[in-house]
């Protein structure tokens, strides 16, 4: 069991992003992350700084987002945002594409996006995670992104922000976040430089492990501490 509380904690990262999280939380958050010896904390951008004065005496990477959640500001912003983020200490960058510019199919618009964004982060000696937000994806939209994500070489690709929720029927929103489907389909269209992260409902050791068993790199989640107390 201990070396399957390491395994799962090396392939975490810890999510700090809800909107209503206090600096205090985050700082909470980041020594919880410090105490489980996860990959990374995953912070909202200005909590960076914060971040990496707690971490600084650990082995947790800083991870931040851009273009959260929606993905909607221009190439440009999203190149302000991960420079800023990156002076700022963080060295994981995971940025939304621009969905609309998916469904929409302008196509070179969204690979310009993802080269110009990948190649600041490289240049500033970070990684980058590109988000697709699968659940408002079909099968076409995710293997063409994960075509471009490839001849780029990024990194990571991403199912989800977590906050990608979609009209129901009955009016409600809701979302599947990182479905077995999708990440098997992100798998075999991405070669093996790149890794896959599996976002958006993993609260369980079992989800952890499924999804493990899928080629996932990391997971990110804010479910750190049950999934690995489960353990």
């Amino acid at each position: 069991m201990v070396d399957e509380i390491g395994n799962i904690a090396k392939k975490i990262d810890h999510a700090l992003l809800h909107p209503t999280l206090t600096d205090e939380q985050i700082v909470n958050g980041c020594e919880l992350a410090k105490a489980y010896r996860v990959a990374a904390v995953c912070v909202k951008p200005y909590s960076v700084a914060q971040a990496v004065e707690v971490l600084k005496d650990s082995n947790v990477s800083v991870c931040t987002v851009v273009g959260f959640p929606h993905g909607n500001i221009s190439i440009e912003m999203k190149l302000v945002e991960a420079e800023d983020s990156i002076k700022e200490g963080a060295t994981e960058i995971d940025v939304v594409v621009n969905v609309g510019k998916v469904m929409g199919g302008d196509w070179v618009y969204v690979e310009r996006e993802i080269f110009e964004v990948n190649k600041l982060v490289v240049g500033k000696g970070a990684i980058l995670k590109v988000i697709f937000e699968t659940d408002y994806l079909d099968d076409v939209q995710v293997i063409k992104l994960c075509e471009i994500s490839s001849r780029i070489g990024v990194a990571y690709v991403k199912t989800s922000t977590g906050f990608g929720f979609v009209k129901q029927e009955g009016g409600s929103y809701n979302y599947k976040g990182a479905t077995d489907h999708f990440l098997r389909l992100m798998r075999e269209h991405c070669p093996e430089s790149i890794s896959i992260k599996a976002s958006g409902g993993i609260k369980t050791r079992a989800d952890a492990l499924r999804v493990i068993g899928l080629g996932v790199g990391r997971i990110g989640t804010s479910s750190t501490k049950g999934i690995l107390d489960e353990c």
